[in-house]
């Protein structure tokens, strides 16, 4: 995949599409962790209590597995203050996310019906802002 985006964006361009691509897989995966996490606690704590533990589970993930895979050649920084640099930059593209979210729910009649929609449009929003945040932030390069 690497050699067709080279050929197809150039070098450069290559390189931040795949470490996006990267970023997009570890956040699917994160929402899984989210959606587990939330199912596993809303009967025991509540259904606020539990979002706000998966998304601190599931931020927790997919800070992980972007300094392992993502941004793999990032300089490395004392863990403990880049998890929560992350968490905090991560927190903005969560309100995008969810602001995003709850105009088109409360806006349009057809997110409103089809709430799928406003979730990907807050999705899609939220992962530009933290995918910008993350290389800019938290995983410096080097």
């Amino acid at each position: 995949m690497q050699a067709a985006l080279e050929r197809l964006l150039g070098m450069r361009w290559a390189g931040l599409a795949m470490q996006f691509l990267r970023f997009g897989t570890v956040g699917a995966a994160g929402f899984v962790v989210d959606t587990a996490v939330v199912y596993g606690l809303r009967g025991m704590v509540g259904i606020y209590a539990a979002g706000a533990a998966a998304y601190v589970a599931a931020a927790s993930f997919t800070w992980v597995f972007n300094r392992l895979w993502t941004f793999r050649t990032a300089a490395r920084t004392h863990a403990a203050r880049q998890w929560a640099v992350f968490l905090a930059t991560q927190s903005l593209g969560f309100v995008v996310n969810r602001g995003i979210f709850a105009v088109l729910v409360t806006f349009s009649d057809f997110c409103a019906t089809y709430p799928v929609v406003a979730i990907a449009a807050g999705v899609a929003a939220g992962m530009f802002l933290n995918f910008a945040a993350a290389r800019r932030y938290v995983f410096t390069q080097g």
